[in-house]
């Protein structure tokens, strides 16, 4: 089934009843379990949900990822959605079309992003530890990764160096540096994992989707007053904390699929 044919199923946005309203949806841990596909059951609710009101994902993975757990080889993901929020809105798809998408090089510029890598790699240079292998900085499209050890090392390289990062705080040491060296550019450093951390714009979390839910009332006339958004990780810390907590949305923490699908019943008279 095409996009085309599968969107036609559906009431156009602005003929929805509940039409100022949108459900947007983390992933992972929200529609499927936790790294695996969606169930036939989910699907069936997000489409009796998307009959009264305008439904959306909004993930941290990129495209291909989403298409893997919520999509099949013959539906594609963004037939299944009115809007498609990957790597949290950098790329955008409303209604199987593409909205304008963004990237950090493309953000930051290029003598910004040389002056930032020549600064990590030479200080990564000074830096002195049990070990160090190759891919010191990873490039992506809405980030870098800087890991002092580097992406090759193996497993028990990996776990050499975080015990030694607990010791000697080498990660939160040079996000220090960071913040201490280029205090104007406006980044986000976030440290995961266990050797490495990420560094991007800030506001380039899951509130980044919000601008294109906004941007609708150009192309439809639509204003979405009410924007609910569901999450498993609406802690401080977590990844949907940014976009549960934020005032233009009403946040609906969930413990799983089964819990989302509970809630959106109750809520929606499912």
């Amino acid at each position: 089934m095409s996009t085309t044919e599968a969107a036609s199923l559906y009431p156009a946005l602005q003929d929805r009843s509940i039409k100022d309203t949108i459900c947007l949806f983390d992933v992972d841990g929200t529609l499927t379990p936790a790294r695996r596909t969606v169930s036939p059951e989910m699907l069936q609710i997000l489409a009796q949900l998307r009959h009264k009101c305008a439904i959306g994902f909004v993930g941290g993975s990129d495209l291909a990822k989403q298409q893997e757990q919520l999509g099949t080889s013959s539906i594609k993901v963004t037939s299944l959605f009115d809007f498609c929020f990957a790597e949290n809105g950098l790329t955008a798809i409303r209604l199987g079309k593409n909205l304008a998408s963004n990237s950090f090089i493309q953000w930051i510029g290029e003598e910004k992003y040389q002056q930032l890598a020549n600064f990590c790699l030479r200080y990564m240079a000074d830096i002195k530890l049990p070990k160090k292998r190759g891919t010191f900085i990873e490039f992506r499209n809405g980030m870098i990764n800087i890991s002092p050890v580097g992406r090759n090392a193996s497993v028990d390289e990996r776990n050499e160096f975080e015990a030694y990062d607990k010791q000697h705080g080498i990660r939160s040491a040079f996000v220090d540096a960071l913040k201490k060296e280029f205090p104007q550019i406006g980044l986000t450093y976030s440290i995961g994992g266990q050797i490495s951390f990420d560094v991007f714009p800030t506001g380039w979390d899951k509130t980044y989707c919000l601008q294109h839910v906004e941007a609708e009332k150009e192309i439809s006339g639509i204003v979405y007053k009410t924007i609910h958004f569901f999450g498993d990780k609406a802690f401080p810390g977590g990844n949907d904390y940014e976009i549960y907590s934020d005032p233009r949305t009403i946040g609906h923490a969930v413990n799983g699929p089964e819990d989302t699908m509970k809630q959106l019943k109750e809520l929606f008279d499912l």
